[in-house]
């Protein structure tokens, strides 16, 4: 699963033109690569799971971890980037970050392909909403659903819809660049799912962000993308080997937010620290932090 956060010039508010409701959408047959994407899709997580993968119990005795884990993960996972542009294209680096995070209210909508019919569009809105819900509730930011007008958007989209997704990106996000548009419209079977978060340049406040959901995904495959995609675009851009019980490990061995991870959210939105921090500036903080929400010493 991928993350990417972007910076690039984008206007401090975005006003995209609302999103006609569709009460029985026209479902499109899906092509022949979109159809084999869900054969492979089912088989990985058929296989996932059989293999105890998947985890939905966010994390038990068999994982737990001190205060000085979840500040070292934290600054692993929110204070350094996975990816970064070079020649025009996203190349998988670790690099040092700031950190960033939302400032305004993330209003998160949800936008559909063809292929997805009026019941899953109603099951994806469900979860979206209840996610939305505890997100905010962990973070003491706002953040709800909406039904046009949003900020953070969330496409559910098959292969066929997203590379026909060029006008769509262009009108959500004006100033998207064109390796992010290449990116999106040719995703690759390897992308499970994909978030692009953007600040004004220069800063670290998101102002928006685009979520890719794949529609070939089943049901696991893919509320787990809308758990992992959406708290990384909040501002948990990066993964790490070492974080467990997490979502941000790419051993894939839990599908949903962890206890772990909500903690990182409380730390990443607490008031004792700022967009643009850097990890140096962070640090004694954010350790601060762990050893309260965990106990114990740091």
């Amino acid at each position: 699963m991928l993350a990417l956060a972007a910076c690039v010039p984008t206007p401090p508010e975005i006003s995209p033109r609302p999103e006609p409701r569709e009460e029985a959408p026209v479902v499109a047959e899906p092509s022949a690569e979109s159809q084999a994407f869900a054969r492979y899709y089912r088989s990985v997580e058929a296989r996932l799971v059989g293999q105890g993968m998947l985890r939905t119990d966010g994390g038990g005795p068999d994982t737990p971890f001190t205060a000085e884990q979840l500040a070292e993960n934290f600054e692993r996972i929110a204070l350094y980037d996975e990816y970064s542009l070079q020649g025009g294209r996203f190349v998988a680096q670790q690099t040092e970050s700031r950190l960033r995070r939302w400032t305004v209210p993330v209003r998160l909508q949800a936008h559909f392909g063809a292929s997805v019919d009026a019941e899953q569009r109603a099951a994806d809105r469900a979860v979206l909403t209840t996610y939305a819900a505890r997100l905010g509730r962990l973070t003491g930011h706002p953040v709800s659903t909406v039904a046009s007008g949003g900020n953070f958007h969330v496409l559910y989209m098959n292969s066929d819809s997203l590379a026909a997704s060029e006008p769509l990106l262009r009108e959500l996000v004006p100033s998207i660049g064109p390796s992010t548009i290449r990116t999106i419209t040719n995703m690759s079977r390897s992308f499970f799912c994909v978030v692009f978060a953007f600040s004004p340049s220069g800063q670290s406040e998101y102002v928006s962000a685009i979520a890719i959901i794949r529609d070939e995904h089943p049901d696991l495959l893919r509320r787990g993308c809308v758990h992992e995609e959406i708290a990384q675009g909040l501002g948990l851009p990066n993964d790490s080997p070492s974080a467990r019980p997490s979502i941000f490990n790419e051993d894939q061995e839990f599908a949903f937010l962890t206890r772990q991870d909500e903690l990182m959210l409380r730390i990443l939105y607490d008031d004792r620290l700022s967009p643009g921090l850097t990890p140096a500036e962070a640090r004694g903080m954010v350790r601060r932090i762990a050893g309260e929400l965990v106990g114990g010493p740091s």
